[in-house]
């Protein structure tokens, strides 16, 4: 039995020094979340064991968590670089399958169509507006740039403000807004399930996303021109990689320290 104690602490420690290193491999990852792992031991009693005579039996991983603390600052200088100052999620959409994702990554770029997508080509989603700015349906839907306005005229470029209105220039002088950056909620985000890319998909833990315009309610307001840096904080996930390193050797010698009972008992019987 003592060796299944000490093997589930290997185990456990392995499962840390990997949540450990990928922290540290993310650690310059645009809108990355580092994760902890919290543990829970193990005991085996019947309803009529006394309770001073229980022994544990090892440790279990009791989940693998992350912290959606704000992540620092990165300043790029292009519009379509869009950082959230506060709690919400971006909103993509896969062209090819229409799989919803959510990320903290706003790198945006604009594609041949004029559609504003992610590194994977994923649109990103807005609020649909009139020319002044004004919403008219809460649905969200993928952002287009026009190419050209309704005199002919070339686009020049594209701006985000403050409040998500995604506001496009064309050579002629002329502006108008496109749509408003739809931001998203969730009661739960630790129960979003990460799918590469920084990007989330929503499980029955997270709940449903609730969708609302930057600087209202809950949801952050935007900053273009800068990126949410990675919130892991190497200093200490180096000190978390010593202590699991020690855990691991710890728990490694217990195994040798029963292994080398066990012969001893042997060599008694013989």
């Amino acid at each position: 039995m003592s060796y299944y104690t000490s093997l589930s602490g290997l185990q456990n420690a392995q499962t840390d020094l990997s949540v450990i290193g990928n922290n540290i491999a993310n650690a310059d990852t645009n809108g990355f979340k580092k994760s902890s792992v919290d543990f829970s031991n193990l005991v085996a009693a019947s309803a009529f064991t006394n309770p001073k005579n229980i022994v544990g039996i090892g440790s279990t991983v009791q989940s693998i968590n992350q912290d959606f603390a704000q992540g620092g600052v990165k300043q790029t200088g292009s519009a379509l670089d869009l950082m959230i100052s506060g709690d919400g999620f971006f909103t993509t959409s896969s062209a090819v399958t229409g799989q919803v994702y959510y990320t903290r990554n706003g790198s945006f770029s604009m594609d041949g169509q004029g559609y504003l997508t992610d590194g994977s080509g994923n649109r990103l989603q807005v609020f649909p507006t009139d020319s002044s700015g004004n919403v008219t349906s809460t649905t969200p839907g993928s952002a287009q740039v026009p190419l050209t306005n309704a005199a002919g005229s070339q686009f020049s470029g594209a701006t985000v403000a403050a409040d998500g209105s995604i506001s496009v220039s064309y050579a002629d002088g002329s502006n108008s807004v496109i749509g408003k950056v739809a931001l998203a909620s969730f009661v739960a985000p630790q129960g979003l399930k990460q799918v590469g890319s920084s990007n989330y998909t929503s499980t029955g833990i997270s709940g449903t996303a609730t969708y609302g315009q930057p600087s209202t309610g809950q949801y952050g307001s935007l900053m273009s021109g800068s990126l949410e840096a990675s919130n892991v904080d190497l200093s200490s996930e180096m000190v978390n990689l010593i202590t699991a390193q020690q855990y691991f050797q710890a728990n490694a010698k217990a195994i040798d320290a029963n292994t080398t009972i066990n012969d001893a008992i042997i060599n008694l019987k013989s």
